[in-house]
C-alpha cells in the first residue's frame, strides 16, 4: 500500500510515518518545512526518515493547487493520511490568514486530489479544540460542536464539515481524528512540555496560564499513531442506522466518521508540571497568568468508539511519556545525563 503522509516534517506525521514503513507500507510524504517553528527540528526528524527504504519525500505546501495536483498524478497514493496544518490557538489570533490558507484551502485541496484519483480513504487530523465553549464531560464524538472559541479550532471544525461533503457527494471514505494534547519526543517547541523543559533546564520561570487549573487529557504520540494507523486500515463505511430526524455528527449515510483519540484520563497542569519537575530534578519557577484568549478549562476525551471499533485505547501513563521526552530532549540538544533507552 502506497500511503501519502502531509506534514511529514512534524511532530505527529514523521512519527506515523515510522509506524507505517515499519509495517510494510511504502510511504510518500510532503512538506513545506514553514518556518512556524525552528526548521532544523523538522529537518533532523525528515533526516531520520529518508535513509529508510520505501520513503520518497517531496517539499510540497499542501495550499499549492499546481504543485498538490503534479504530486498526485505522479505518486499515485492509495490512501492519505493528512496532517499537514498551521497548528497552535495562540498564534491563530496573530495571524489568522495562515489559518486559511493551510488548514482550509490546503485541505480542499486534499479532497479534490483524493477525489480524482480514487483515494481509498482519507484520514485527517482534527482536534480537541473544536469542542470549543463545551463544558459537558467527557467530550463525545455525538455531541454537536457548533461553538468554537479559536480560529484555529473553527478551521479544523470547517475540515470536519468538508470532508462529509466530498463523503456524501463522491463516496469518498473520510475518517476525522480529533487528537487531545500531544507530547513526547521530537515534539513541537511552541508546546507546553517542550517550552517547560527548555526554561526548567536554563534556570527562567515557566508561563503557568490560568494559574495551573487547567486539566488537559494529555495523550502521548505512539499512542495518537497507533490510533491513526488503525483507522487507516479501516476505512469509512456509511451507518445504517443514521436518521435525518436525529443525526448523529460522528456518522452519517455517507462513509464518514469522527473519532476522539485521547487518553481518557485528564490531568491537572500543576500535576504535570510535578512530573516533569521530578524526572529533570529540578524545581520550576512559576509565572502565574490569567487564562489565555482562545484557551478552554478542561478537555476529556470519550473514547469509547475508537475502543469498540478499533480495539484500542490509549494507556502510557505521564510519568512515562514525560520521562520520554526529557531523555529525547537531552540527547538531542547534548544535554548531560543521556539515557540512551529512548528511540
Amino acid at each position: 500500500m502506497k500511503v501519502l503522509v502531509t506534514g511529514a516534517a512534524g511532530f505527529i506525521g514523521s512519527t506515523t510515518a515510522h509506524k507505517l514503513l515499519d509495517s510494510g507500507c511504502e510511504v510518500v510524504g510532503i512538506d513545506n518545512l514553514n518556518d512556524y517553528y525552528d526548521v532544523t527540528l523538522k529537518q533532523a526528524r525528515l533526516d531520520r526518515l529518508t535513509h529508510r527504504h520505501g520513503f520518497t519525500f517531496a517539499r510540497v505546501d499542501v495550499a499549492d493547487r499546481a504543485a498538490m495536483a503534479d504530486m498526485f498524478a505522479h505518486e499515485k497514493p492509495d490512501r492519505i493520511i493528512h496532517l499537514a496544518a498551521q497548528a497552535g490557538v495562540r498564534y491563530s489570533l496573530e495571524n489568522p490568514y495562515a489559518y486559511i490558507d493551510a488548514n482550509v484551502t490546503g485541505f480542499l485541496n486534499i479532497l479534490e486530489n483524493a477525489r480524482h484519483h480514487g483515494c481509498e480513504h482519507l484520514v485527517f487530523a482534527s482536534t480537541s479544540s473544536v469542542y470549543g465553549a463545551h463544558t459537558k464531560m467527557p467530550f463525545s464524538v455525538h455531541d454537536g460542536v457548533d461553538h468554537p472559541v479559536s480560529l484555529y479550532a473553527a478551521t479544523k471544525k470547517s475540515n470536519e464539515l468538508m470532508a462529509h461533503t466530498y463523503a456524501h457527494l463522491f463516496g469518498i471514505p473520510c475518517t476525522g481524528l480529533r487528537f487531545f494534547t500531544v507530547y513526547g519526543p521530537w515534539g513541537r517547541p511552541d508546546m507546553a512540555l517542550f517550552l517547560f523543559t527548555r526554561k526548567i533546564l536554563a534556570g527562567e520561570p515557566i508561563d503557568v496560564f490560568n494559574c495551573g487549573h487547567h486539566t488537559r487529557d494529555f495523550t502521548y504520540v505512539d499512542d495518537i499513531v497507533e490510533g491513526v494507523v488503525r483507522t487507516l486500515h479501516r476505512p469509512a463505511t456509511p451507518n445504517p442506522d443514521w436518521r435525518g430526524d436525529d443525526p448523529d455528527p460522528a456518522t452519517s449515510s455517507a462513509p464518514y466518521r469522527i473519532y476522539n483519540i485521547g487518553s481518557n484520563n485528564p490531568i491537572k497542569l500543576t500535576r504535570y508540571i510535578e512530573v516533569l519537575e521530578e524526572t529533570l530534578g529540578i524545581p520550576a519557577k512559576m509565572n502565574y497568568l490569567p487564562m489565555q484568549p482562545g484557551d478552554v478549562a478542561d478537555t476529556f476525551a470519550d473514547v469509547t468508539d475508537l475502543i469498540d471499533d478499533m480495539g484500542f485505547k490509549p494507556q502510557t501513563p505521564i510519568e512515562t511519556g514525560v520521562a520520554n521526552f526529557v531523555a529525547w530532549y537531552k540527547r538531542y540538544y547534548n544535554c548531560p545525563e543521556v539515557a540512551h533507552n529512548v528511540r
